[in-house]
């Protein structure tokens, strides 16, 4: 068994300098995905240099203004992740960018190591977000498609946001993407960032390897908690009863193809075909929906 504690990291106990969250490749010890939570106090800025990777700046609460390359992209931001889709702005690698807040705020960087650096920096509108529902009845989850495949182009980052109404369960049924399998399965490293609406809220997170490559962890989530997801099954996603949970899904791999494509555990697969004879969770979707 694989202790849980290297891919489950609380809150606070990966901060450092301006980071309340800092996920490398090195401090994950693998080689592509990244993320970073920045926290701006009014009248604050944080010089970013992006090196080998390429990032998003994706508000969480607040807005703030990313300058580079001579150009100002200004994100309206949001009251919270429960409260709607964001704005939100692309980095290349090789990028000097200022990210300033004028109000102060709270904001995502997601990263992923990249050896090309052809796209330009380039603003998100939230409009053009997807947003989805995911699964039905006790499955029923929302999901917000910032930057998939067919959503919004970058070299090898993909990243998403998952939120599950209080009860329910996603990540469901478990699958995996360690395999670079064409067609099939694609090798993605994985970080899930959560946040609980509620206060002393918390949330439960699976992650279960195969025989050849172990891993087991069953970790109970709070706000500012992250999972390292290398490889293996992963979920359910868990969000207890009363507290509404939500987690950052931030992928990439060292494949050429910037794919998601996930293979289901075998023995849990049979779960979708449930879903055909049930509804949608009404609370979803959230934004407009959600006064707790």
């Amino acid at each position: 068994m694989t202790s849980p504690s290297k891919y489950h990291l609380p809150k606070g106990t990966s901060a450092d300098g301006p980071y309340d969250l800092l996920v490398t490749p090195e401090s994950a010890g693998w080689g592509n995905s990244g993320l970073r939570i920045l926290t701006l106090k009014p009248g604050e800025a944080h010089a970013l240099s992006t090196g080998d990777s390429e990032f998003l700046v994706l508000p969480m609460t607040g807005s703030c203004t990313v300058t580079t390359d001579g150009m100002a992209f200004e994100l309206a931001g949001r009251t919270g992740v429960f409260a709607s889709v964001t704005d939100f702005a692309y980095l290349p690698r090789e990028s000097e960018a200022l990210i300033s807040s004028a109000t102060g705020g709270r904001f995502a960087l997601p990263s992923a190591r990249t050896e090309r650096g052809g796209l330009p920096a380039r603003y998100g509108r939230a409009e053009d977000v997807p947003v989805e529902l995911r699964g039905a009845g006790a499955c029923s989850r929302q999901v917000n498609n910032y930057c998939l495949p067919g959503t919004f182009e970058a070299e090898q980052l993909l990243v998403c946001e998952v939120l599950t109404p209080g009860g329910n369960w996603s990540s469901y049924p478990p699958h995996k993407h360690d395999e670079a399998r064409p067609g099939v399965e694609s090798q993605l490293e994985e970080i899930y960032y959560f946040e609980v609406c509620g206060e002393n809220g918390f949330g439960y997170q699976r992650v279960y390897g195969t025989p050849e490559r172990p891993v087991d962890v069953l970790a109970e989530v709070r706000c500012g908690d992250t999972v390292l997801i290398p490889h293996g099954w992963h979920g359910p996603s868990i969000a207890a009863p009363g507290y509404d949970l939500y987690y950052l899904n931030v992928m990439a791999g060292p494949g050429q193809d910037r794919a998601w494509l996930i293979c289901d555990d075998p023995d849990r697969r049979w779960v979708r075909s449930t879903w055909d004879s049930q509804d949608v969770d009404d609370r979803l979707p959230f934004e407009g929906n959600h006064d707790r």
